[in-house]
């Protein structure tokens, strides 16, 4: 059972950091002047904490349905 618990999370994580990756790439800031998207790490990892964040939001809601 413990292993389903960290699925959710590490699953929007990575997901979370290939789309911070991918947002640098085709669209970021050329130019250097946006502090998020004019560098990949930069924008790979805050994205990644986004994609965790939102695991927590869902992961939360999943257990006070359990608990009702």
């Amino acid at each position: 059972m413990k292993k389903n618990k960290w699925i959710l999370p590490v699953a929007c994580t990575l997901g979370g950091a290939a789309f911070g990756f991918a947002y640098y790439y085709f669209i970021g800031c050329k130019s250097g002047s946006c502090p998020i998207t004019s560098n990949p790490w930069i924008a790979t990892a805050w994205m990644a904490v986004v994609g965790y964040l939102v695991s927590v939001m869902f992961s939360k809601r999943e257990d006070e349905s359990k608990e009702e």
